[in-house]
């Protein structure tokens, strides 16, 4: 059974900063396209960020494309979302997610398989 588990999430102030984690299990990050979602209350879930084979694929949501950058650590199983410069815009549930392949051309999440419950990012000013 694959397990998915965020972390990292909680308060931050305006242009502050906060990196999130996904520790997948059984499966190898650098195996498998990891992606970030995230979603507020009456909105769909979108796709901000994905990583594909150790970071040599990489692709950001016109949203957070420098601001945000994510990294996996293979060895930990994990895989990270730094974000700054932080705006209330970027309040929502952050998820993470596994799938076999990525989209390059639109994050959807079909593509994934594999969920985590999501971890709560709040920016306030």
């Amino acid at each position: 059974q694959v397990h998915v588990e965020e972390s990292g999430g909680g308060s931050v102030e305006v242009g502050g900063s906060v990196r999130l984690s996904c520790v997948v299990s059984p499966y190898k990050v650098n195996e498998h396209c990891m992606g970030w979602f995230r979603q507020t209350p009456g909105k769909d879930r979108e796709g901000i960020a994905q990583i594909y084979a150790s970071g040599a694929h990489t692709y950001y949501d016109d949203s957070v494309k420098g601001r945000f950058a994510i990294s996996q650590d293979n060895s930990k199983r994990t895989v990270y979302l730094q974000m700054d410069r932080l705006a209330p815009e970027d309040t929502a549930i952050y998820y993470c997610a596994v799938a076999t392949w990525c989209s390059w051309v639109e994050m959807k999440t079909t593509t994934y398989s594999y969920w985590g419950q999501g971890t709560q990012v709040t920016v306030s000013s």
